[in-house]
């Protein structure tokens, strides 16, 4: 199967032909007919296998040829995102995908000058790309109407209701025609995005491309204890192995952010971080830093780093556990995309067990843990222990089911050997307030 089955505009097929892209991934695939059909949608998918072309052409096909025609203060097509990273990431694909097709797209995001947004949604729009909160702020201001939307995408919508925007979603979805497509992509199908879709979809087609609760499986995982001391002198370790590598790290905190970048340049190394109290200059510097390989070490916290787009990206650190062991799939899933070969690797203490336990309670087999050398911690990691559950919950075992075994012994610096999957709990605003 190539793009052409789809019946797209020529103009599209000719825009995928000139970035290489010949056939489909299974999401597009699946999706793209549905869309073309008019279907409401609700997909999960995981990060990396594609969505934003599974509903950007489409989308774009059915702007290019249908009859609508945009309008000053109107917009024909509407794309929701949780992060400004992300909308920027999207509305530079649709600007790529939709190159010769002449549409008239914008991205609002907050952290930059209103104006330039302004004048862009007073004249028309075919596709606006937003957060909800910047889009909130236009919408109040009265520069921009979404009565004449055509379609709503809602964009990795599982970390928007995350991060608190579930109020500002309501408000928007208040002021759109009832009579458009609704498209909703989320890495995960959590009851809280069904009761979501449920709420605005109309009689939706369902995709799921990645098994619920799993992780990509090209990507190996590692589990390394160590002393909370030997934290930083163990990631400039395996940092160190190969210095030109481009590495992802991620930390709890944006002040841990700040501190692990300091150490690292000060070991020599090219790091700089990503985290929400960095302008959006800032963010996007480091970003197109990383990506250029300026810099081969990104430090970042669960929600700066939601929705990069890094293509080949091998190795991805977790310096800390996350409080919300859903929030380790989204980390993992910056690396291993498209089929591509990725490593994650975990540095955890004794007071992480608690989130790890957490974490294994939601995988498919045992996780093995491997002793770095030259790290070993004074006591030995125990997940098998029982102890109080971590921040934010996760699934008790079944009764009558086994704890998995966890296997130790000490493996060289950087070697993969544990498992995948997809875990989940449910405590957010700790982790919001400290991104």
């Amino acid at each position: 199967m190539d793009f052409s089955t789809f019946g797209l505009a020529p103009a599209l097929l000719r825009a995928l032909a000139e970035q290489g892209y010949n056939n489909p991934t299974p999401v597009q695939a699946q999706a793209i007919p549905l869309i073309l059909d008019g279907h409401d949608l609700l997909a999960g998918s995981q990060t990396g296998t594609g969505k934003t072309a599974a509903f950007s052409l489409p989308l774009l096909h059915r702007l290019a040829t249908g009859n609508g025609r945009r309008q000053p203060r109107q917009v024909r097509a509407l794309i929701l995102t949780p992060t400004r990273e992300l909308a920027a990431q999207v509305h530079d694909s649709i600007k790529a995908y939709g190159r010769h097709l002449g549409l008239r797209t914008a991205q609002v995001f907050g952290g930059v000058n209103i104006n330039p947004q302004t004048a862009a949604l007073r004249g028309g729009l075919d596709i606006l790309v937003a957060t909800p909160g910047r889009l909130i702020d236009h919408l109040q201001q009265g520069n921009v109407s979404l009565a004449q939307v055509e379609v709503l995408v809602l964009d990795e919508a599982d970390r928007m209701l995350d991060m608190g925007f579930l109020p500002a979603l309501k408000k928007i979805l208040g002021q759109l025609p009832a009579d458009r497509q609704s498209l909703m992509f989320s890495a995960t199908f959590a009851e809280e995005i069904r009761q979501l879709a449920q709420s605005f979809l109309r009689d939706p087609q369902q995709l799921q491309i990645a098994s619920r609760n799993a992780t990509a499986s090209s990507v190996s995982h590692c589990v390394h204890p160590v002393e909370a001391s030997a934290k930083k002198d163990a990631l400039l370790h395996l940092l160190a192995a190969d210095s030109r590598r481009q590495t992802l790290v991620f930390a709890r905190t944006k002040h841990g952010s700040d501190k692990l970048v300091r150490w690292l340049s000060k070991s020599g190394l090219k790091a700089a971080a990503i985290h929400g109290n960095k302008s959006q200059n800032a963010r996007t510097r480091a970003l197109a830093d990383f990506k250029s390989g300026r810099i081969t070490v990104l430090v970042a916290t669960d929600i700066a780093a939601r929705g990069l787009d890094i293509d080949q990206l091998p190795m991805v650190i977790n310096h800390d556990l996350p409080m919300v062991a859903e929030d380790y799939v989204h980390r993992i899933g910056r690396t291993g995309r498209n089929g591509a070969s990725g490593l994650a690797v975990s540095l955890v203490c004794q007071d992480e067990v608690d989130q790890l336990r957490a974490i294994q309670r939601l995988l498919p087999q045992s996780l093995q843990i491997d002793v770095l050398a030259g790290f070993e911690p004074s006591v030995p990691l125990d997940i098998n222990a029982r102890g109080k559950k971590a921040n934010g919950g996760g699934r008790r075992p079944q009764p009558g089911g086994s704890r998995p075994q966890a296997q130790r012994k000490a493996r060289p610096a950087g070697s993969p050997r544990a498992p995948h999957g997809h875990p989940r709990q449910r405590n957010r605003k700790r982790m919001a307030s400290n991104a």
